[in-house]
């Protein structure tokens, strides 16, 4: 345990992760939503020192697929 009281381990020499990529948090969620995911992905999503990209692409891809599928219902009940 380091002096600011954080449960994380600080490692010397260690380097602060980059924030991911826009492509690489979407290609994370669709991979997950699949359930695809590699282990070496999750483990570099979940290296990542904030969950926001994550979280707000999350809920993103929720509301068009739920969107999409309504869309999708509306238009198939609509030509029969």
């Amino acid at each position: 345990m380091d002096t600011k009281g954080n449960n994380e381990t600080a490692q010397p020499g260690s380097k602060a992760l980059p924030r991911p990529s826009f492509l690489k948090v979407m290609q994370s969620i669709l991979a997950g939503a699949l359930g695809v995911q590699s282990s070496k992905r999750h483990q570099e999503d979940f290296a990542n020192p904030s969950p926001w990209a994550y979280i707000v692409g999350g809920i993103l891809f929720t509301t068009l697929l739920i969107g999409g599928l309504v869309l999708l219902v509306n238009v198939v009940l609509a030509s029969t």
